[in-house]
């Protein structure tokens, strides 16, 4: 059973939520054509808020609203631009307590664990493209002679970004795609997910005081008719989406009638890679206790454990020892590290895999698996060894507080097993072998590779961040991040 203290919940809801509404060209909505969405608190299952919701009426101003914001913002001078992006990350970093205050209400992180360092990334990402803003450059193709042309390039917004942006970690989301898309130019129309729109509030609230002007970054929370408008409008020149595959493969079809460029930022199923030559009172309980975090609601988190078999069964018990002391209940205690789920059919289908799993026998069970009596959106953390590689627990991300262990023999079955599913975001690896990292590093199927225990090197905006595979295209973070939202023009100039 998991205690929370309903009516703390009920009075920070209403002293920390933002209004519900929407954000197109400046102004406030509150009534909108797409009705309302009651927003339920996820560790106690009551209503805290009715959300307006945008329809294709709603989408369409907002484009519009982007589209003349640009010809102010795609035109202004590059120190400009940086010099307001500056300014609305120090908003930002003033607000970092709000956006942690925000976390726990809106999809239940956990106040002492990732809630609290979301505002600092949300920070740290627009501050660094901040940076960005008046250091893109073209490029001359040919050394100056009289006999030849010039050739140049000229770096240019595409115009507006129609941005979709997950739920999970909405925050975060937002860091990763917008300060990025503003640097290069670009305005925006975000639609964040009906359940998540409280931190998409907050930051156009700060981009708002900081000076960003109206129209520039606009917020239209709707369903998937809102998503669908976005992605067909003729008035976004690109869209960037964080999400799953199948809603990925549905935005495709539609952008593809007007051959609409996208970026995919997807799940991911990714392996860890542990052996024998690793300190295990360090890296077993990273491992245990990350694969858990945000109550394993995170695409690139490592859900799959594959451990070198002659420490198979030490690590199994040690994680199945941490698992089981990892605090389990209300987000808003600073000691809970497992919170719940974002809503009721999450938490349903979650423990329907665990359910199907224990009777499938896909694995063995060695932690967790039952039910949690709560009216908010519970499931037990729970560890699965000796799991089929091509069993569900295997191949399909969970998004649930729900851990994969299967042994490997050899570096080659290790790598096997790593790279045997469609996905391909994140992989980690596990060694104090250098020589062994170099090798495998490159021959692991994913977008990023982390190696050993560390800080979370996955919201670093330095590093680019993205998928092969069915985990999408594109890259999130770095200068690779930047050029996603940059249109080059060549230039040649006769001299005839």
């Amino acid at each position: 059973m998991v205690t929370v203290d309903v009516q703390l919940h009920q009075d920070r809801a209403e002293h920390d939520l933002p209004q519900p509404r929407l954000v197109i060209g400046g102004k406030d909505v509150t009534d909108a054509s797409g009705g309302h969405y009651e927003h339920r608190n996820p560790a106690t299952g009551l209503v805290q808020a009715r959300i307006p919701l945008a329809g294709p009426t709603e989408v369409d101003r907002a484009v519009a609203a982007a589209r003349q914001a640009f010809e102010v913002w795609g035109t202004m001078r590059p120190a400009e631009r940086r010099r307001l992006l500056t300014r609305f990350a120090q908003l930002l970093r003033d607000h970092i307590p709000d956006f942690a205050a925000i976390c726990p209400l809106e999809n239940g992180v956990c106040i002492g664990g990732w809630a609290e360092n979301v505002g600092p990334h949300v920070a740290e990402w627009t501050e660094y493209y901040a940076g960005w803003a008046d250091k893109i450059e073209g490029m001359v193709g040919a050394a100056y002679s009289p006999h030849e042309n010039v050739e140049y390039t000229i770096a240019e917004p595409y115009g507006v970004i129609g941005h979709i942006i997950t739920w999970n970690s909405p925050a975060l989301s937002l860091a990763m795609k917008v300060p990025p898309s503003l640097a290069a130019g670009n305005t925006v129309v975000i639609k964040p997910a009906e359940s998540t729109p409280f931190s998409a509030l907050l930051f156009a609230d700060l981009a708002r005081e900081a000076g960003i002007p109206e129209g520039v970054i606009n917020v239209v929370t709707g369903l998937g008719d809102a998503g669908e408008a976005l992605v067909s409008h003729p008035g976004v020149d690109k869209i960037s989406f964080t999400g799953g595959p199948v809603t990925a493969r549905r935005i495709m079809a539609t952008a593809a009638q007007s051959l609409k460029p996208v970026v995919f930022e997807l799940g991911g199923k990714s392996a860890n890679l542990l052996f024998a030559d690793t300190d295990l009172d360090t890296v077993v309980p990273y491992c245990a206790a990350f694969a858990m975090s945000n109550t394993g609601q995170g695409c690139a988190l490592p859900t799959r454990l594959l451990v070198e078999r002659s420490i198979y069964e030490e690590v199994v018990q040690r994680v199945a020892g941490v698992v089981a002391h990892l605090p389990i209940g209300d987000p808003l205690d600073p000691t809970t590290y497992i919170g719940p789920l974002v809503n009721a059919a999450a938490r349903d289908r979650v423990q329907g895999v665990i359910d199907k799993a224990v009777e499938g026998g896909a694995g063995r069970l060695v932690h967790g698996g039952e039910r949690i009596a709560s009216d908010g959106y519970f499931v037990t953390p729970t560890v699965f060894a000796d799991v089929d590689n091509r069993s569900d627990l295997a191949q399909q991300e969970i998004f649930g507080p729900v851990l994969a262990i299967t042994p490997f023999d050899t570096e080659d079955e290790a790598v096997a097993l790593a790279n045997d599913t469609e996905y391909g975001l994140s992989a980690y690896i596990q060694s104090r072998d250098i020589g062994r990292v170099n090798r495998l590093v490159p021959r692991l199927k994913a977008g990023t590779v982390y190696v050993n225990p560390g800080p979370n090197p996955i919201t670093s905006p330095a590093t680019p961040f993205g998928g092969v595979g069915i985990s999408g295209f594109g890259r999130e973070g770095g200068k690779a991040g930047l050029d996603e939202f940059i249109n080059v023009k060549g230039v040649g100039i006769s001299r005839a």
